[in-house]
Parts: C-alpha cells; sequence; structure tokens
C-alpha cells in the first residue's frame, strides 16, 4: 500500500488571509522574518501499485474535488511506498 499526498495552496495572486493571520500572530511572538501561505493537504491510501494511470486518476481527482482550481495549484506527490509483503 503506498500514501500519496495532494498538497492545495492558493495562487501566489490569491490573497491568503488564513497565512497572513498566522504570519503577524508568529511575529507577535517573536518569530520573525517569517511569512506564511496555508493550504490544505490530502493523504491518499491506494491499495495496490501507483501507477502513472493512477496517478492520472488522482489527478483528475484533485482537479474535480480537492482543489478549486480557479483560485488554488495543487500537486501530486507519492509519498511512501510500502514494504513488499512476506516481511518476517
Amino acid at each position: 500500500m503506498a500514501r500519496v499526498v495532494v498538497n492545495v495552496m492558493p495562487k501566489p495572486e490569491i490573497l491568503d488571509p488564513q497565512g497572513k493571520a498566522v504570519t503577524g500572530a508568529l511575529q507577535r511572538l517573536g518569530f520573525d522574518g517569517l511569512t506564511v501561505r496555508q493550504g490544505k493537504r490530502f493523504e491518499i491510501e491506494v491499495d495496490g501499485e501507483v501507477t502513472e494511470a493512477r496517478l492520472d486518476e488522482i489527478r483528475k481527482a484533485a482537479d474535480t474535488l480537492l482543489a478549486n482550481t480557479v483560485i488554488e495549484s495543487f500537486d501530486v506527490v507519492v509519498e511512501e511506498q510500502a514494504a513488499s509483503a512476506g516481511v518476517a
């Protein structure tokens, strides 16, 4: 079993009020020089092998449901591949 991660972020030209609020809070706490943009992370467990066809299916799901592509962009990353069966 593998985990595929879909990271969704506001496009650079879109205002990010949540990220701005977090940035301001960090500055008030003494964490200077940090700028935050807040997004979403979806972890998808995939049964079987992660093939290019499967990744295309996940990209389509992200484009259709997980991200609002008018204001957000996304990337799809294979995070981990489980060890083969038969591990003692």
